[in-house]
């Protein structure tokens, strides 16, 4: 076996001082003795006899203590030597954010790694857009993630095909096209290296060309999904969106494409089951990693809760389990935020039915956003909202259109009519970013009233506060 990562929680009594939170052995012993799903996905345990890594929930017969080393991510123990267990799946674990601490570039740079940004640019290229040099870029990556990021990339891919090797009866050659591989040779040389598997192993399904794809995405509980339920229905957009007790569904699309999804919550499973039709099994990772993102499935609730109980009053009741439900896109985000500029929520879900029954693209009964071009050619007459505002919407549509960098929030405060508040709203619904306080927001200063609370103490979960405080009006 190959020699352990210096980035575990706990080898031998020797902790990495910048790893966040630390998590001493005993804590990991009796974590994955109880099957605690509260820590799935913060450690993994490789077992030495074996050559094998797991989830702390694993259902195969404890291990004995000295037989094992816990290690921050699966990236790590994959890179010690070991292979994922096919009995509690790593690969299908929520995603851990603790260890990224207050590192916003590597925030983003995951982010952009995970929707595919190395898939048609070189890392130099790459690290240029974040505004750094590739070897600092590298250097980043090894020391909090113990290893470089063309590596952590092909690592996301061979898991996101070992899940749909699992869960879907698509043929190889599609699974290798949906993950990112250029051909199947290079897939399965790559899937054999990283898994120490053949995909042939693990198929057991027969392959099937069906457009429907099932997945199951597991999160971390406690997850509260009545809230992200009333909050989804005050907003709701139908036809672009259905919504019953416990189902969540909605359209999307990308240029040249376009798909529809629906994620069914299983609370006792602890994960969402998920529906999923494209017509371009290409995006498939993208799509995969947006949907987590909006119903935002990779939050360590009880690490955030502990962070703000900790600056908060103490007669400030938290809501547990919070999420912040979010948006499609950024683009969407931005435009919502524009026509629910100082109105009611109502007010504002009305403007957007007009806006997606009047411009939306329509098939089967359902609909899709609008794109920028769309809005940006419009004059959008039949809106009832001064016509400043219409010039704003027709304005960040332009920006879209014209600009590669639109993406980025920050970027529209040039334009009219688009302050911080309109910014802030969208970085939090359209990007999830987890540290956005929403200064200015009516609901938000109503239930500040009366609570002696400075925000810039709440970094970097300040945008859980902000939902927290929702919850309270």
């Amino acid at each position: 076996m190959a020699g352990a990562s210096r980035r575990l929680f706990y080898n031998g009594g020797s902790f990495s001082p910048d790893d966040h939170p630390v998590l001493s052995q005993e804590v990991c012993r009796k974590a994955r003795l109880s099957r605690d799903a509260r820590f799935d996905g913060r450690f993994f345990t490789a077992v030495k006899t074996t050559g094998i890594y797991c989830r702390s929930i694993c259902p195969a017969t404890p291990p004995k203590e000295t037989n094992v080393d816990y290690y921050a991510t699966a990236h790590q123990a994959a890179a010690a030597g070991y292979r994922p267990c096919l009995r509690c799946r790593p690969d299908s674990a929520p995603n851990s954010a603790a260890w990224l601490g207050s590192q916003a570039l590597l925030q983003r740079a995951l982010r952009l790694l995970n929707a595919g940004a190395l898939e048609h640019q070189t890392l130099s290229e790459f690290a240029q857009y974040l505004g750094v040099s590739d070897r600092y870029l590298r250097q980043l990556f090894v020391q909090h993630l113990g290893t470089a990021p063309k590596a952590y990339v092909l690592y996301q891919q061979c898991l996101m095909a070992k899940q749909l090797l699992h869960q879907t009866q698509l043929p190889i050659n599609q699974i290798a096209l949906a993950c990112g591989f250029n051909s199947v040779r290079r897939f399965n040389d790559c899937f054999k290296q990283t898994i120490q598997l053949t995909p042939t192993a693990i198929r057991q399904a027969k392959p099937s060309t069906h457009n429907e794809l099932m997945l199951k995405l597991s999160y971390r509980p406690p997850y509260n999904w009545s809230q992200v339920h009333d909050f989804l229905a005050a907003r709701l957009i139908p036809g672009l969106e259905q919504l019953t007790a416990n189902r969540y569904g909605r359209t999307f699309d990308w240029p040249g494409g376009r798909g529809a999804f629906t994620a069914t919550h299983q609370a006792d499973q602890h994960a969402f089951v998920v529906k999923l039709q494209l017509s371009d099994i290409s995006q498939l990772r993208w799509v995969i990693n947006n949907i987590r993102r909006v119903l935002d499935l990779d939050a360590d609730t009880a690490v955030i809760e502990a962070h703000l109980t900790e600056h908060l009053p103490t007669d400030f009741s938290l809501t547990h389990g919070l999420r912040i439900p979010g948006i499609w896109s950024v683009f969407e985000a931005g435009i919502r935020a524009i026509l629910g500029q100082q109105i009611s929520v109502t007010a504002a879900k009305n403007l957007v039915i007009q806006l997606v029954d009047q411009l939306g693209h329509q098939a089967g009964g359902q609909r899709w956003f609008p794109r920028p071009e769309d809005i940006a050619a419009n004059d959008l007459a039949w809106l009832k909202m001064p016509g400043a505002r219409k010039q704003t919407l027709r304005n960040l549509a332009s920006h879209f259109v014209a600009q590669k960098e639109a993406a980025d929030p920050d970027t529209w405060l040039a334009i009219k009519g688009v302050g911080p508040w309109t910014v802030n709203y969208a970085k939090l619904r359209g990007l999830s970013e987890p540290d956005v306080f929403l200064a200015g927001d009516l609901g938000v200063d109503k239930a500040l009233q009366g609570h002696p609370i400075e925000p810039a103490d709440l970094a970097p979960w300040r945008s859980y506060f902000t939902f927290q405080l929702w919850s309270q009006t």
